[in-house]
């Protein structure tokens, strides 16, 4: 309770460790006047329903002052967003964002039309209007993202009643995020100093990494005995889940779910394919790794529960943000002189809001739109934890300036694929630099150890849960029953080829599946493997000290969404719909591993 009693109000913060909200707004009533200039283009927007198809000029109109809504619109969000964030007590600023977030389904509906006319108006209609009017070419990736699903728009009255029970799709993935965040109760164990805690999402990660081995024992059978009561209400809801992805994909005439969600994104099924297909050839990699931890922690069993205790004790690195900031820019020199003139514009211009206190919300977060500063949110302790992530922050930031400097508006944003290759790429580029500026042995087994870990969490174990999701959809688009005991089953045994005869497949693992809210974003995580091994690959081209390579790199950043994900990492020099990429992270993964088996 006193670290949160001497955290300072928001008004005590120094100034210039806070964030210039005043480059968006100079003022509040700056603000109010944008914000109800807004809400009188939305009216008029709304009125533009039937026109693009009259003439190319026309098109032209309305597809400007659709966009000319949005990019305003965008703005009112960050700064109330970013205001709010800072100060969660301030009822005024939470007021404006509850505000803003309406009239952004207001923004929404206004132009929900517009998509279902370009598809109704054809390829061909636009080809004519863009040959009448040249100025329309600017927007041809615009029509074509559209136009590339007409095969998958139904006719207006079944869109209609698909958008009218949006709401009775979302239930299964409310009631378990109602479940998870409230309605589980959860046991108390003892934390290893006397001490009872009731266990929650984040207290069992913490007591997961104690040093003793009863603590983590319990501590894992009290959490899994909360969803083993639960299991057949969790299948059920899971089980909905699926069900909804399956039949949306099966009215839009897709052959799968992960069809659909992956066309959506514009990325072949082939990159799921080839990262599962990657993964099983390297788990012995994996099975290495294990057997090390169990040799390490000298157990006579390596359970499931000891998988996350750290193999080295933490360094005393200790780092001001200050310092914090030089490091920074020493690791990311690899990249040039643009790129760290940027980024010295973040740290010197105040786009970085830096310390905790009351009020503010937690975590670390990069935040900007077409026409704002790329801002980052930071809770900072000097640690190096904050300095990973600092720089990844820093990832997405850059990522965002060189995309809105370098496209127009439409295409000055980038897919959610491509999205945590720039934060990870620094990552990787950070650990290169501290493992070669160190010469603490305690400091490098640190780092190599949380490496291997984040190859272990980010690679493998997504995969595995993509693995998992894969199978579930399968499994009921042709007619299975997903009960408990049957995603239990498979459960257990997906865990114990992807970690191995060395470590005990303790009978709770089988109810992970049941915990996981990402199984309800409908084939999302595997791109968190998909990114890091890609940021991998990109680090080593960057630190290899060609300067073709680093441009290549910087001209993905600037590509925003100009092209397909796909295209634009190809150019990068990653063809993730090829195994190369994901075998030179593996490759990385297996130098450091023999680093660390050599030191412990």
């Amino acid at each position: 309770m006193s670290k949160i009693q001497n955290l300072p109000k928001r008004n005590e913060v120094p100034r210039e460790l806070t964030w210039d909200l005043t480059t968006i707004y100079k003022n509040h009533s700056e603000f109010e006047k944008s914000y109800d200039e807004v809400k009188k283009q939305v009216h008029d927007v709304s009125r533009l329903k039937g026109r693009l198809g009259q003439n190319a000029e026309q098109l032209l109109s309305v597809i400007t002052r659709v966009l000319n809504l949005n990019r305003k619109y965008e703005k009112l969000y960050v700064y109330a967003q970013s205001a709010s964030d800072v100060d969660t007590t301030n009822n005024d600023l939470q007021s404006d964002m509850d505000r803003v977030e309406k009239l952004g389904s207001d923004v929404g509906q206004a132009q929900s039309w517009l998509e279902p006319e370009i598809i109704a108006l054809g390829s061909d209609k636009i080809k004519q209007f863009t040959q009448d009017n040249p100025s329309l070419k600017e927007y041809g990736r615009l029509f074509d993202e559209i136009l590339v699903n007409k095969d998958h728009v139904l006719p207006e009255d079944q869109e209609k009643l698909l958008a009218g029970a949006a709401t009775i799709f979302e239930s299964p993935e409310k009631t378990f995020g109602i479940l998870d965040s409230s309605d589980l109760k959860f046991p108390e164990v003892d934390d290893g100093s006397g001490k009872k805690v009731r266990l929650s999402n984040g207290i069992y990660s913490l007591l997961l990494e104690s040093q003793n081995p009863t603590v983590r024992k319990n501590t894992f059978k009290a959490f899994y005995s909360t969803f083993d009561q639960f299991q057949n209400t969790l299948a059920s809801t899971l089980s909905s889940e699926v069900a909804v992805h399956n039949f949306e994909a099966q009215t839009r005439k897709y052959n799968s779910a992960r069809e659909m969600a992956m066309s959506e994104n514009e990325i072949p099924e082939v990159v799921y394919r080839t990262l599962i297909q990657s993964v099983h050839e390297h788990l012995p990699l994996l099975h290495r790794y294990v057997a090390l931890r169990k040799k390490i922690l000298n157990v006579p069993e390596l359970h499931m529960y000891d998988m996350y205790v750290p193999l080295s004790g933490k360094p005393s690195l200790k780092y001001t943000f200050d310092q914090a900031k030089e490091e920074a820019l020493k690791a990311l020199s690899v990249y040039g002189p643009d790129y760290l003139q940027h980024v010295k514009e973040e740290f010197n211009n105040r786009w970085i809001d830096v310390v905790e206190n009351k009020g503010k919300r937690t975590g670390a977060y990069s935040s900007g739109m077409y026409d704002t500063n790329p801002f980052v949110l930071l809770n900072w302790q000097d640690n190096l934890d904050n300095l990973y992530t600092l720089v990844h922050e820093t990832g997405h930031s850059m990522h965002s300036y060189y995309s809105s400097h370098n496209q127009p508006y439409q295409y000055g944003d980038y897919s959610i694929f491509v999205a945590e290759i720039a934060s990870t790429t620094n990552e990787n580029i950070l650990t290169d630099y501290l493992l070669k500026n160190n010469s603490d042995p305690e400091v490098i087994k640190y780092i190599l150890n949380s490496y291997l870990d984040g190859v272990k969490g980010t690679i493998f174990r997504q995969t595995q849960f993509a693995e998992f999701e894969e199978f579930i959809h399968t499994s009921e688009q042709s007619g299975k029953s997903l009960t408990a005991d049957f995603m239990n089953k498979y459960y257990l045994k997906l865990n114990q080829k992807y970690y191995g005869d060395d470590v005990v497949s303790d009978p709770e693992i089988r109810l992970e599946w049941s915990r996981i809210p990402h199984f309800y974003y409908d084939f999302y995580v595997y791109q968190y493997a998909t990114g890091f091994a890609a940021a991998s690959a990109l680090a080593d081209r960057i630190t290899s000290g060609d300067p073709e390579k680093v441009a290549a790199y910087l001209n993905y950043l600037k590509s925003g969404s100009s092209k397909d994900p796909i295209s634009i990492m190809k150019a990068a020099g990653v063809d993730m719909t090829k195994p190369d990429y994901l075998n030179q992270a593996f490759d990385k993964f297996e130098r450091r591993l023999n680093e660390l088996e050599k030191m412990l």
